[in-house]
């Protein structure tokens, strides 16, 4: 029997992957040149679908990178002369903002403990950061901030860059693309596709950004996959180095799909599971949602706390029961990987799914 996988990424495949995947086959997507018209209209596609997807206006390109993690070197390099502001609530976010330490930048941090939210009141951007670094969904702790709360932020900073991470959540937030500078995501968790590779979404302004730090002879904006060369490529959808053609002929094919289903929807049967899950954590002895706020609770990564003083079951034996059944749960982040588990609500998991999951956890 197949194992369904509630793991926050690499995570459960789409349904649809197996035959995208052999028709790519069939097809030899794998072999063909990234200078062929054949590949620049699959990259046409891909970014067709995504921006109908995720309603990504003409003002931004989308761009493929080996993973979401080296976006945050390239949108640093190629997007803060001085200084990045963060907002650091968890591992990932946190990772962000020691990149940019690591580049030599001037990074302004805002932290709160693991597993606590961000609201726009509770800002203040430096005046002198360039770029804010923002996380919607908070991989690590279960964490969502909401799009209301950047939208307000960028109105009220509107001069400054502002970046989102999506890596585990797109295509889930409403974000308004015509406030939201980049953002990025990895196709590992909710599009359903092995890992190895990224996208990257940026606009105009950042690409302007980009090409004036570029004739500063003080600084580098990198030498690979800098956005400047990135878009000229892009304006034929090309790519300035060979890419994973394979990959992005299937995130185009599931794009398809999802835009098949509607994004209305996916978000409607996304929260639908995530009420499931929490309301059976907020009803358990032996369970609690990380997360105690309802407008920071993840709808895509469900983070709880398993024990309690008169059932003690520790995340080992969670995981062990759940696989017994064929159900793979993640463990907890780092430090909490001896008190918590991870469950993630990703598209290529039905309610049918998530419902038997929760009747193996009530055992």
């Amino acid at each position: 029997m197949k194992n369904t996988y509630f793991t926050p990424g690499p995570a459960e495949l789409y349904p649809t992957f197996y035959q995208h995947l052999q028709r790519a086959m069939d097809e030899q997507i794998g072999s063909i040149s990234h200078r062929s018209q054949q590949f620049r209209d699959i990259y046409k596609f891909a970014d067709e679908q995504l921006r109908t997807l995720l309603a990504i206006p003409a003002t931004h390109g989308i761009f493929f990178t080996g993973s979401a993690s080296e976006v945050w070197e390239r949108m640093l390099l190629n997007c803060v002369e001085h200084e990045s502001f963060h907002l650091v609530n968890g591992s990932f976010s946190q990772k962000f903002y020691d990149y940019a330490n690591d580049l030599h930048k001037h990074a302004h941090v805002l932290e709160k403990p693991f597993g606590e939210g961000f609201d726009a009141a509770d800002i203040e951007v430096p005046a002198y950061a360039e770029l804010v670094c923002l996380t919607h969904n908070e991989t690590s702790s279960g964490v969502q901030m909401r799009p209301a709360d950047m939208h307000k932020l960028k109105r009220k900073y509107p001069k400054k860059l502002f970046c989102v991470d999506t890596v585990s959540s797109a295509p889930y937030p409403d974000l308004d693309f015509n406030l939201i500078d980049s953002a990025f995501f990895s196709v590992q968790k909710a599009f359903g596709m092995p890992a190895g590779m990224g996208i990257w979404i940026a606009n105009q302004t950042c690409l302007a950004k980009a090409e004036r730090l570029q004739k500063n002879d003080s600084l580098t904006i990198g030498a690979h996959h800098t956005l400047p060369t990135l878009w000229k490529h892009y304006k034929t959808f090309e790519t300035p180095a060979t890419p994973n053609v394979l990959y992005i002929y299937l995130l185009g094919k599931i794009a398809e799909d999802f835009n098949r289903i509607g994004i209305d929807n996916i978000r409607k049967q996304t929260e639908e599971k995530a009420r499931m899950l929490y309301k059976f954590l907020d009803s358990s002895d032996g369970y609690a949602a990380f997360v105690k706020p309802d407008r920071h609770r993840s709808q895509t990564v469900i983070v709880a706390t398993t024990g309690s003083p008169d059932r003690v079951k520790s995340p080992a034996d969670v995981i062990k029961v759940a696989k017994t059944a064929n159900m793979i749960v993640g463990s907890g982040y780092g430090k909490y990987k001896e008190s918590q588990i991870r469950i993630a609500n990703f598209p290529a998991v039905s309610v049918d799914q998530v419902a038997a999951l929760i009747k193996e956890l009530q055992k």
